[in-house]
């Protein structure tokens, strides 16, 4: 029995081969338009080089986890949402068997506001759907086709699109949740906040989507302060100067920074909207310190949201959502979500995920790692 409507049908080689040449045709002018930015820089020159190293070393897992996306009949790629290229498509992943409604996760990227990519959450996707629960990768514009405001619009679309149309995938509008990963955790909490202002604002009638329509708000490696951060990212290779560019200029990084705006009195009256949070972070990265958790959540529990914190020690940026779910067996960060998912009721029985990459492969590329 499959509860809700069926989904049309995956689209033909033929489109997926012109959609992936439009894709291309754009993605090449904006690196073209991003170099004249980045200029020749020997931090973000460097990191390119590493990136490549890194990417390397962790082939045989991004090859078995690109032929299960192009493959798979569990998931439906580039199902429309928006209106432009880059904010307009999600990928949705649904268990074999819909015998009954679902619960449902709604997934933002990462990508450092630059490289994100809806098909980045494959490897997550894949192990929650073997876990009973649909999920939808999110795409929006990258900088420099986009800037915050930008970014921030795709998410809280995409979020309206789920909300309003998962009940006819399959899903449960009851148990929906929302998950992202570094940029993806900032861009998330920046569209819960700005959607509890709207719904205040404006009265329930008058929005598409609640934050309250989410039960939970999985923040896996965010950044929430990014006042705090500019001077920290342009150590690492992000210089201040195209950050700032990407983030609408100095003036804006407040407005855009959740720890800061959940501290503000005039939000206040906003703040019961928010969902419940759950946020992971590793105590090795490097690229987002994991203090930005832990104030944000300080931020969060001071005003009155329910907060819980993860904090893994030594692990990295990439090793909680990349290296460890490759290294196959136990995988303590997705046990953490699908215990929080089905809390209250039986859990399914758990998946033993295959190893993807050689041990050896993934120390050299935590030793590598640009990130």
């Amino acid at each position: 029995m499959i509860v809700g409507t069926p989904i049309e049908q995956q689209p033909s080689f033929k489109a997926d081969f012109q959609h992936a040449a439009s894709e291309t045709y754009l993605i090449t002018q904006l690196s073209f338009k991003l170099l004249s930015y980045l200029g020749v820089g020997y931090r973000w020159v460097c990191k390119l080089m590493a990136l490549g190293l890194y990417a390397l070393f962790l082939m045989p897992g991004f090859i078995q986890i690109g032929w299960y996306y192009f493959t798979s009949p569990c998931v439906h790629r580039s199902i429309v949402y928006g209106d432009q290229p880059r904010n307009s498509r999600l990928d949705l992943y649904l268990p074999e068997i819909l015998d009954k409604p679902k619960p449902a996760v709604a997934f933002v990227t990462g990508g450092a506001w630059i490289i994100g990519y809806k098909a980045w959450g494959s490897l997550l996707a894949k192990r929650l759907v073997e876990r009973d629960v649909i999920v939808a990768c999110i795409d929006y514009r990258n900088f420099p086709q986009g800037t915050i405001s930008d970014m921030v619009e795709d998410v809280g679309n995409a979020l309206s699109f789920f909300c309003n149309n998962i009940a006819s995938f399959g899903g449960d509008p009851n148990r929906l949740f929302l998950a992202g990963q570094s940029a993806g955790a900032h861009l998330s909490s920046c569209a819960l906040i700005i959607q509890a202002k709207k719904q205040k604002l404006n009265g329930r009638s008058r929005v598409m989507w609640t934050p309250s329509q989410f039960k939970m708000f999985f923040g896996i490696s965010g950044g929430y302060n990014l006042l705090e951060l500019v001077d920290h990212f342009h150590q690492r290779g992000l210089y201040k100067s195209i950050f700032l560019s990407v983030m609408e200029g100095e003036e804006s990084l407040p407005r855009f920074s959740p720890e800061l705006v959940v501290k503000r009195k005039d939000f206040q009256p906003w703040i019961h909207l928010l969902p419940p949070a759950m946020l992971f972070h590793g105590t090795a990265d490097y690229s987002i310190p994991y203090h930005a958790t832990v104030r944000f959540a300080d931020s969060l529990r001071a005003a009155g949201v329910k907060v819980t914190t993860k904090l893994f020690p030594h692990k990295t940026h990439t090793d909680l959502f990349l290296q460890d779910p490759m290294r196959g067996g136990r995988d303590e960060l997705l046990e953490h979500i699908v215990a929080l998912i089905y809390e209250g009721e039986d859990v399914p029985e758990s998946v033993v995920s295959e190893q993807l990459v050689p041990e050896i492969l993934l120390q050299l590329a935590r030793l590598v790692s640009p990130f």
